[in-house]
């Protein structure tokens, strides 16, 4: 009998940022406060992919700040990087992570980033396969792009938002869930 040892690719995604992949050894990351991140995949195909944005929206476009930082821009990235690998958009389900009120006091971002997230799905017809929205806490996500799995581990009241090395396994600091 012979040993098959399978050699893991971790990418982060940060901020305004997407990726797509078919590689069966890359799992993407993501560390999420008030921001959502969508991990959506067509099964058939197996490809999937992540992204991570900071604001909902706006079709405003007198607006300064950078398109890159929008859900909407990003959502669109991403499902149209998708259907170019090979997905069918009839088939693209999706998992939402994110959304926390982490600021007290302050305009709840993370409602309106995960409200708008959910919205684009129900609009665009893609099947919301679950995933966590909300709390009080930011998250480490890892998602493998074509099986579809995820997991989630909650951060530390008050952790800070640190890149992730890429030679570090997640590790779960309360409240870990695993989503198939």
């Amino acid at each position: 009998m012979r040993t098959v040892e399978v050699i893991e690719r971790r990418i982060h995604v940060m901020q305004g940022e997407y990726c797509v992949s078919t590689d069966p050894g890359v799992m993407l990351t993501t560390l999420l406060g008030s921001c959502v991140a969508a991990c959506m995949r067509d099964p058939e195909a197996q490809v999937g992919g992540m992204n991570h944005f900071l604001l909902p929206g706006t079709d405003d476009r007198s607006q300064t700040r950078a398109a890159e930082s929008y859900g909407v821009h990003l959502m669109e990235l991403l499902v149209n990087d998708l259907l170019r690998h090979g997905a069918r958009r009839e088939r693209l389900e999706a998992k939402l992570f994110g959304g926390s009120a982490t600021m007290q006091g302050l305009c709840d971002i993370g409602a309106l980033n995960s409200q708008f997230a959910e919205r684009f799905l129900r609009h665009e017809g893609i099947a919301y396969a679950g995933g966590s929205l909300g709390g009080d806490r930011g998250r480490r996500i890892q998602f493998w792009p074509t099986s579809g799995r995820a997991r989630q581990a909650a951060m530390r009241k008050n952790e800070a938002f640190t890149s992730p090395s890429a030679s570090l396994p997640l590790r779960a600091l309360g409240g870990e869930v695993e989503l198939f």
